[in-house]
């Protein structure tokens, strides 16, 4: 009876990637795109059983969802951290693809070609 034992073990992987995707929806931003969610929720699957809290607390799951926040963050919005945290993140999401990623220029970017700008206008 291989076939029955294969496809029980098959139904008990997709029940346990059902229970951690159920466990994961708690923790959607309501302002996330169902783009963004995927990606994020992909981040905390991916992560979560390093993360687990330990029955005394401590917070390991509040760790990891905020990660998961500064990565989506820095992806979908444009923001910038500390550079040991992004290398962290972009480390813990190596391998997550996102298709459609907007575009974001620097501060520095953008003054660039301002003075540039000016610059050309004036005939400087």
């Amino acid at each position: 009876m291989v076939g029955g034992e294969a496809a029980a073990a098959v139904e008990e992987l997709v029940s346990g990637v059902r229970q951690a995707a159920d466990f994961a929806e708690q923790f959607r931003s309501y302002s996330e795109s169902e783009k963004q969610w995927k990606a994020r929720m992909e981040f905390i699957l991916r992560h979560l059983p390093n993360y687990r809290d330990p029955p005394d607390g401590g917070g390991r799951l509040d760790q990891l969802l905020s990660l998961s926040m500064v990565w989506a963050n820095h992806l979908f919005l444009g923001c910038s951290y500390n550079k040991d945290l992004l290398d962290k993140v972009m480390e813990m999401a190596d391998g997550i693809e996102v298709e459609d990623l907007p575009q974001f220029a620097t501060r520095s970017e953008l003054m660039k070609k301002i003075v540039s700008f000016l610059e050309q206008r004036d005939g400087t």
